[in-house]
């Protein structure tokens, strides 16, 4: 998206943009500041709409829900993946006029062979050879037409090929946080709506690494994304084939589960917790000694939330009442 505005006027939304971003306690990112400067200049509504309401809900307003935002709302128009689908629709109509024009070759060849077998005449043996001599050269250039295209097929395969390469990076890109392989989060709220438009019944585990800023405080940023690394490969071990899992925020997964009760989320909850439990963090120096990983874990059941969001958020509020209450894990609603 690309703004004109009036030096005085760009000034003022950046000084706003960069409170907003102070606030949130935001990097500088061209992302954050793309997706920043598109809310303050209330140019996209839909997105305008969606922060304003999560502002109004107390939503936390991080890097990983920024991102969310700028896929939504303005990478839809990313000219990487306009222009892989371009190359798609060349090969397509290349494809198209190349099955034409063969079978026209296949009519055409058709019509001689009927041509030439009513011209064949066994009482004129020398304009019988002429026929077949005329039929055979006519094979040979049918032959030569159909290797043709046989060869623009080989060449479209190969074509094919590479843009479904293409477009497999660009969705890797869009939809898997490169941190942890887990769904980013605006996956997650698409997947909840089409599962909504099924009707199907949703529940939504928040897993919140509770002590990860002790990580970080005490060995580094490093560490802190491999604790993160580790607790997400434990999540896909688990539930990536019942469920979606995401990561949702600096320090919090959320998995989106269909067709089944908060006690069997807690049931998935627990081994998520174990296998947690299990893990070791060794230092190089081996004089380190890291401590053990602490989840807050809450689960929510779809009442009249009406998308991802705010189904994520009554879990993620669940995963604070347990930490709060100091038991393994806690289901909204549940007395």
């Amino acid at each position: 998206m690309t703004f004109h505005d009036p030096m005085a006027i760009a000034q003022e939304k950046m000084t706003k943009v960069c409170h907003f971003l102070e606030l949130h306690s935001l990097p500088p990112t061209p992302l954050n500041y793309q997706v920043a400067y598109t809310f303050i200049s209330r140019s996209n509504e839909p997105l305008t709409s969606r922060l304003e309401r999560d502002l109004r809900n107390s939503t936390t307003i991080d890097t990983v829900y920024i991102e969310q935002l700028y896929f939504e709302f303005i990478y839809t128009e990313h000219q990487e993946e306009l222009a892989v689908l371009k190359e798609v629709d060349n090969v397509i109509d290349e494809l198209s006029t190349s099955s034409a024009r063969a079978q026209h070759n296949i009519s055409q060849f058709t019509q001689n062979i009927r041509k030439y077998t009513s011209e064949l005449d066994t009482q004129d043996i020398a304009k019988s050879k002429q026929v077949l001599g005329e039929f055979a050269n006519q094979t040979e250039r049918f032959l030569e037409q159909q290797q043709r295209f046989k060869n623009g097929l080989q060449k479209a395969r190969a074509s094919q090929n590479q843009q479904y390469i293409a477009l497999n990076r660009i969705r890797k890109q869009r939809l898997i946080d490169p941190h942890t392989g887990l769904y980013k989060r605006h996956y997650l709220n698409q997947k909840t709506q089409l599962w909504l438009d099924q009707d199907k019944t949703l529940c939504a585990i928040s897993i919140q690494v509770d002590n990860l800023s002790d990580f970080t405080a005490r060995f580094g940023d490093m560490i802190g994304e491999t604790v993160l690394q580790r607790v997400a490969n434990k999540i896909k071990k688990y539930v990536l084939e019942s469920g979606v899992p995401g990561r949702t925020g600096k320090q919090e997964f959320t998995i989106l589960l269909a067709d089944i009760e908060p006690e069997t989320a807690k049931v998935i909850a627990a081994k998520i917790r174990k296998g947690v439990e299990k893990l070791k963090f060794i230092s190089n120096k081996g004089n380190v000694q890291f401590p053990e990983v602490q989840l807050a874990i809450g689960i929510a059941k779809r009442q009249a939330e009406r998308d991802f969001n705010e189904l994520a958020g009554q879990a993620s509020y669940a995963a604070q009442k347990a930490h709060a209450l100091g038991r393994d894990c806690y289901i909204s609603g549940a007395i």
